[in-house]
């Protein structure tokens, strides 16, 4: 029964996946990713329903659009296989026993998966188009709100998260009112805004220890980048601090819950 359950677990997240493609590619062009059916980014056509199993339906394409058979990018089955591994990862990480389910587990489950959700679609963003989503943050922002209400009801201390929550909301208001006035966001203020969200659901020594990985990562891949003259003058490489922040932090968050 736990094979089964788990094996389901995994097919949600590769759906999840699917969903976190197509929000990477619509938010960054202001479409509603609830809205409108999927489409090849290439021919337009509309997907129909055996174009949009995860993982099956690439490999049944030969990784190929039915209709204009374009090559569809290796990203879509690679985000919907690693989705599923995570959400895998995620639910043994709880140790749910399914005889004697506990509800709070159950609820932290579901604030999991949302904030996993927002990391997922913000550094899939990030990635594409190196910046960081203000509307996924403030979706984050009402999460985690909720969230923390949530803790105030079951007796939980909430000073140190309305801390980060206040300050996340006040980084938020500065980028929105610099865009409004110069019509740029502030990709520094953008990062200060996701290091401020993740602490909600991660201690902090964990965030600490994810933000010095991130450092080093993001150094190697600066020295990598210098080392090659051809990147340079073919094209501006900009490094995604907030990609490798945002899927490091995944791997926190499941660490997080086999520790403690």
């Amino acid at each position: 029964m736990e094979i089964i359950i788990y094996f389901l677990i995994f097919v949600m997240g590769s759906f999840f996946g699917s969903f976190f493609s197509l929000a990477i590619y619509r938010i960054p062009i202001k479409q509603s990713i609830t809205h409108g059916r999927s489409y090849c980014p290439k021919c337009n056509h509309k997907l129909g329903i055996l174009d949009l199993i995860p993982i099956f339906s690439y490999i049944g394409l030969g990784g190929k659009c039915r209709y204009c058979k374009e090559k569809i990018r290796p990203r879509y089955i690679i985000l919907e296989i690693f989705s599923g591994i995570v959400f895998l990862l995620f639910a043994i990480s709880l140790k749910i026993n399914i005889y004697e389910l506990q509800i709070e587990k159950l609820i932290y489950g579901v604030f999991g998966i949302l904030f996993i959700s927002c990391l997922f679609i913000i550094g899939g963003i990030e990635k594409e188009n190196h910046y960081v989503s203000n509307s996924v943050l403030l979706f984050g922002l009402i999460v985690e709100t909720i969230y923390i209400i949530y803790l105030y009801i079951l007796g939980v201390s909430i000073y140190r998260y309305v801390i980060y929550l206040c300050a996340m909301l006040i980084l938020i208001l500065i980028n929105t009112i610099n865009l409004k006035k110069k019509g740029t966001e502030l990709y520094p203020i953008q990062i200060l805004t996701l290091c401020s969200y993740i602490p909600i659901f991660i201690k902090e020594e964990l965030v600490i220890i994810s933000i010095i990985i991130t450092l080093l990562l993001t150094a190697i891949k600066q020295m990598t980048i210098n080392n090659n003259k051809e990147i340079i003058e073919t094209k501006n490489q900009n490094i995604a601090i907030g990609f490798y922040l945002c899927f490091i932090n995944i791997g926190m968050l499941i660490l997080q819950n086999f520790i403690f």
